[in-house]
C-alpha cells in the first residue's frame, strides 16, 4: 500500500484533470450537475489511483461508465494510467490462481454444512452489508472483501483530506 501523502497527491493531480474537463464540456450547469460532476470527477479519480489493482476501484469504474457521457470523462480521466495496467493484469492473474487453488482445496474437504451459531449469523448479516457498501463488494468472497474495503477505506480517508484541504483554502482565500 503506498503512503498516504503520495496518494492524497496523485488523487488531486487527476480530480483537477476530471474537474477541467467537465468545466470544458458543460459550462453552462445547474447547481445539480456541477455536484454530479464533483463527485464522478473524484470517484474516477478515487479508482484510477488504485490502477485497476483492486476489484473496487474496476467496479466503481464500469459503474460510472455506464452513461455515454461518463465514459468520455472516465476514459480521459483514466488515460494518463494506461501504462500501469500491464503490471496489473500480472497481479490479476496471480490472484485467480490462488483462489483457483483455495477453491479445490474447500472441494477436496467436502462441502458439508456446519450448523451455524448466532454469531455466524451476525457475521454473515454484516458481511452482506459491508459487500452493499464496497464497489463491486457483492461479487467478492469474504477474505477479498475486508481487503478491499481496508483499501477502500484508505483511499475514501485520502480523497476526504484533501476535498477538506481545498475547502480550507477556499475559504481562506474568500476570507481575505
Amino acid at each position: 500500500m503506498r503512503a498516504p501523502q503520495s496518494l492524497k497527491q496523485e488523487f488531486l493531480k487527476k480530480w483537477m484533470v476530471g474537474l477541467q474537463l467537465c468545466e470544458s464540456t458543460n459550462q453552462n450547469m445547474s447547481i445539480l450537475e456541477r455536484k454530479k460532476a464533483i463527485k464522478l470527477s473524484a470517484d474516477i479519480a478515487m479508482a484510477s489511483t488504485r490502477n485497476g489493482m483492486t476489484c473496487w476501484s474496476r467496479a466503481l469504474v464500469a459503474k460510472t461508465s455506464t452513461d455515454f457521457g461518463n465514459k468520455v470523462l472516465v476514459d480521459n480521466i483514466l488515460l494518463a494510467s494506461q501504462s500501469e495496467k500491464l503490471k496489473n493484469k500480472r497481479t490479476i492473474i496471480r490472484r485467480k490462481k490462488i483462489l483457483r487453488k483455495s477453491h479445490r482445496a474447500r472441494k477436496a474437504r467436502g462441502g458439508r454444512v456446519v450448523a451455524r451459531s448466532l454469531a455466524k449469523e451476525m457475521v454473515k448479516k454484516r458481511t452482506q452489508v459491508l459487500k452493499s457498501l464496497v464497489p463491486g463488494g457483492e461479487f467478492m468472497d469474504d477474505v477479498s472483501l475486508i481487503e478491499e474495503t481496508l483499501d477502500y477505506i484508505v483511499s475514501l480517508r485520502a480523497q476526504v483530506d484533501v476535498m477538506r484541504t481545498l475547502a480550507k483554502a477556499t475559504e481562506l482565500m474568500n476570507g481575505k
